[in-house]
């Protein structure tokens, strides 16, 4: 076996063993996460705020009867949650009121 190949067998080693010891199927809690802030550059590259009620409806691309994050397609956790995390901004959470641009419904 060439030293490359040993490197290689030994790198990939460590990643299986640190998989193994990985919580594995546990779901992102809010709890677990900071409350996006209005002022992160993520948040306002999105247009992100914290209450749905003070977006302008027809600044919105998708028009619908009543869009926030509680009924965007993206927003995962349990329903009723105040802050859920959202799949657009990995490892924060999102107020269930909010909105941002890329609001998509629910199927």
């Amino acid at each position: 076996m060439s030293k490359i190949a040993r490197r290689k067998f030994i790198q990939l080693s460590a990643v299986a063993a640190a998989g193994a010891f990985a919580t594995t199927g546990r779901e992102a809690l809010a709890a677990d996460m900071p409350q996006l802030s209005e002022d992160d550059p993520m948040a306002k590259a999105m247009k992100y705020t914290h209450d749905a009620s003070s977006v302008d409806p027809a600044s919105r691309n998708n028009p619908a009867a009543e869009q926030n994050c509680a009924n965007c397609a993206l927003i995962q956790g349990a329903d009723g949650e105040a802050w859920r995390p959202c799949q657009i901004f990995p490892g924060k959470a999102v107020a269930a009121a909010g909105w941002c641009s890329v609001w998509a419904p629910k199927a």
